[in-house]
């Protein structure tokens, strides 16, 4: 039984054409009725267990959200990205290429930084902890070494140095 459909509304983001979701039945806290996000087609979004898309956060391209994952806020999970399990990706954060993020794993974000400005998106994976940012998508360790030549003392390079010795605390990792 489908959970959703995708409604005539639409917006164009990068490029795609993205349609608000209306839940056909009520599940976890969502009402059958009730309008949710933008996905770019029905394969972004499961129709079993309790995933869903809400607000203003968006899923295109190949990204899978599945299992009772929630994407809200201005989320946005694009490329292969896949997001399952009870994770929850929200706020302004930007998930994308191959990242994955289950239930099982930490995610947190920091916006503003770097010499754009933009969002760090950093999440635990059953192989260490991953990066996206920019056009980033890669390892804590490649993350730290592209910093570190790309930007050295500069500013921006020891924002970068501060900001991944926190996720080492704030993640896990016993190299801090």
């Amino acid at each position: 039984m489908n959970k959703f459909k995708l409604t005539t509304n639409t917006k164009i983001h990068f490029g795609k054409t993205l349609f608000q979701i209306e839940a056909l039945i009520s599940f976890r806290n969502v009402k059958a009725g009730d309008l949710g996000g933008w996905i770019e087609r029905e394969n972004n979004l499961s129709h079993d267990g309790d995933a869903w898309v809400y607000g203003n956060a968006q899923v295109f391209g190949d990204a899978q959200v599945y299992g009772d994952a929630q994407v809200y806020g201005d989320a946005q999970v694009f490329g292969n990205a896949q997001v399952y399990g009870n994770a929850w990706l929200y706020g302004d954060a930007w998930l994308y290429g191959n990242a994955q993020v289950s239930g099982d794993s930490d995610i947190c974000w920091f916006s503003n930084v770097g010499s754009e400005f933009g969002t760090l998106t950093v999440y635990k994976t059953k192989d260490g902890i991953g990066v996206t940012r920019g056009c980033f998508d890669g390892t804590l360790e490649e993350f730290e070494a592209s910093a570190k030549k790309r930007h050295g003392e500069s500013r921006v390079g020891n924002e970068y140095e501060l900001l991944i010795k926190l996720i080492k605390l704030k993640l896990g990792s016993d190299d801090v």
